[in-house]
């Protein structure tokens, strides 16, 4: 009796180029084989082969996906054919506009490898399934809610002398970091505001946070989750001491107007802010504990003994969240109640740039006038040591000196005929022989 071949695999980065072109997350595709989501993220990144019926189940789905996804790139795009202008001497041609289709930004989450460049891979390659919190996507806001985004131009930096300028089409930073930031900002306000419970610290800490992504944006565009980057440098903004001493800050907001979200927020608020930041990232973000440990700087056991504590200390106010997934649904419900505005990316973008333009010039600053200070002193200080003069004391015992009086006839006499002899002294007798 011979044993069947196993079904054939593609590579690991295949299997989650399929899933995320199919837009579909780590847990739909969990569900839809039968695993966990720790299962699916394992076979994508290769640390583990799936056996058995498992193999079988997820080699058909891979192969499923494949034949939807060349489906996908066959279908002709239908063009429709242009309209006859009326011919006359006062017809005039209308302008076309030609719509750039949006980029995509792929914001994977933990585990996944990705960076932002792969975005012209493909239109669904920016599914996240680590970002739980509902947050609506800004063409979905209320007229109030939504940015005024009229006024703001895109700035693409120009191209070198000698060089093309980028196409419609072509993927720029500034629209892949536009495209993170729509994406990602209105959830990540929401997810501050439920740390702080402040809402403009919440909205001045994601733009802090997006401005120095922006600063950073080679580094941000190559790293494998830059949501969680973003995230990261936000809630240390956040909860940074130094907020306390500021003035805006001091003075309590108020708070939600439903009395169960209200009591809520404030016992989430009563947690110590390792404790907070971590329930949030791991029941409320969705992230695994080592994940969690990793964003918060702490080892996994301390992380699931924070997360333990801060469970024990909201199920001993609200009984009703013991349950995770009630937690889970609450935290959601919290975040999506509070009507969170967030600036344009182009805003953020140009105040990043402004930003780093008054840091440079200041330390410009700085440096010249160090300089000058350096050479001033240089040219006014003494070449050698002088050492200071004693202060004069006064000497007891010692009777005073008398100045002398007025001279007499016979010393001024004595005087002149000083002064008149030879200054050598008096002339050498020679010794004669008698």
């Amino acid at each position: 009796m011979t044993r069947s071949p196993a079904t054939p695999l593609p590579p690991p980065k295949a299997r989650r180029r399929l899933r995320e072109s199919a837009a579909l997350t780590q847990a739909q595709l969990a569900a839809r084989v039968g695993v966990t989501r720790e299962t699916v993220r394992a076979w994508e990144s290769g640390r583990t082969t799936p056996r058995g019926r498992k193999r079988e189940a997820y080699a058909k789905l891979l192969s499923t996906l494949a034949e939807e996804a060349a489906a996908r790139r066959a279908k002709p795009t239908l063009t429709p054919e242009p309209e006859p202008q009326p011919e006359g001497p006062r017809a005039r041609p209308e302008p076309e506009t030609e719509q750039s289709p949006v980029p995509v930004v792929v914001a994977v989450g933990p585990g996944k490898p990705g960076t932002v460049e792969d975005a012209a891979q493909g239109p669904a390659q920016g599914a996240v399934d680590s970002l739980v919190l509902p947050a609506k996507p800004l063409d979905e806001q209320d007229p109030g809610e939504r940015p005024d985004r009229s006024a703001e131009t895109e700035s693409h930096s120009e191209p070198l002398p000698g060089t093309a300028r980028p196409g419609p089409d072509e993927l720029t930073p500034a629209r892949a970091f536009d495209a993170l930031y729509e994406f990602s900002a209105p959830s990540l306000v929401r997810q501050t505001y439920l740390l702080t419970g402040r809402r403009e610290l919440a909205r001045e800490s994601v733009e802090r946070a997006f401005q120095v992504a922006w600063e950073h944006w080679p580094e941000v565009a190559r790293d494998r989750d830059p949501v969680g980057w973003v995230r990261a440098a936000a809630y240390e903004y956040a909860l940074s001491p130094w907020q306390r001493f500021r003035l805006r800050h001091r003075h309590p907001e108020p708070p939600p107007a439903d009395p169960g979200d209200r009591t809520l927020l404030n016992t989430l608020l009563r947690l110590p802010p390792p404790h907070r930041r971590t329930l949030l990232l791991y029941d409320g973000v969705g992230l695994g504990l080592p994940e969690t440990a990793a964003e918060t700087e702490a080892s996994t056991p301390a992380a699931a003994s924070r997360l333990m504590r801060a469970r024990e200390a909201l199920a001993g106010r609200l009984p009703e969240l013991a349950d995770p997934q009630v937690l889970h649904r609450r935290l959601a419900e919290l975040a999506s109640a509070e009507r969170l505005r967030a600036a344009g990316p182009t805003a953020v973008r140009t105040g990043s740039e402004r930003r780093a333009r008054f840091l440079t010039r200041a330390a410009i600053a700085f440096t010249v006038a160090l300089i000058g200070t350096t050479a001033l002193t240089l040219r006014t200080a003494p070449t050698h040591y002088e050492p200071p003069v004693s202060p004069g004391q006064t000497v007891r015992g010692v009777p005073p000196r008398v100045a002398p009086g007025p001279l007499s006839d016979e010393q001024l006499e004595l005087r002149q005929k000083l002064r008149d002899q030879l200054q050598d002294g008096p002339e050498r007798l020679t010794p004669r022989i008698e």
